[in-house]
């Protein structure tokens, strides 16, 4: 297990028939509880699950930030994503998002608001760090940027971030 990604899973490689389980779940939530529902499962599962990935990025700052998306998006099947540490921000450039590119080739439909998860866990994890995420694009390729958090900057704006289809 690489240590940057300090999560007990230790294959090399994901598998991308998990990507069917998250859409469902996010469909489930969705459809029994409504959007704002799902938006707090999200917050929950950055802060919970990737409590240890926020305490890395507390440790080790963009350093960390970097390190942890190249060997998440290494293990990730048909990722096609470059990650640039710039000197305040680390920059995601999703070429091809792993999960809407093997939902769409499998015939699933995708939840629209799919790629809001991006922003809503990666903000979770961020927080306790001092940092902040901001997601602009989606439906297959975006931008997501990872920066120290800064009390006058705008919120993030969800109609930056496409539906999913």
């Amino acid at each position: 297990m690489s240590d940057a990604l300090p999560h007990p899973d230790t294959k090399p490689s994901g598998h991308a028939d998990f990507y069917y389980a998250i859409n469902a779940t996010f469909r489930f939530v969705l459809t029994r509880s409504g959007i704002g529902k799902l938006r707090e499962y999200w917050g929950e599962l950055g802060a919970g699950y990737f409590k240890p990935v926020s305490d890395q990025w507390t440790q080790c700052g963009l350093a960390g930030v970097a390190d942890y998306w190249r060997a998440f998006f290494q293990a990730e099947p048909g990722a096609e994503v470059e990650v640039q540490e710039l000197a305040d921000e680390v920059r995601l450039e999703v070429k091809r998002c792993p999960a809407i590119h093997h939902l769409r080739e499998n015939g699933r439909e995708i939840v629209p608001c799919f790629c809001q998860h991006c922003y809503f866990v990666s903000e979770a994890i961020a927080g306790p760090a001092g940092l902040s995420v901001r997601v602009q694009g989606g439906n297959g390729s975006c931008v997501q940027k990872f920066m120290r958090t800064k009390a006058d900057a705008p919120a993030q704006d969800l109609e930056e971030i496409a539906a999913a289809s």
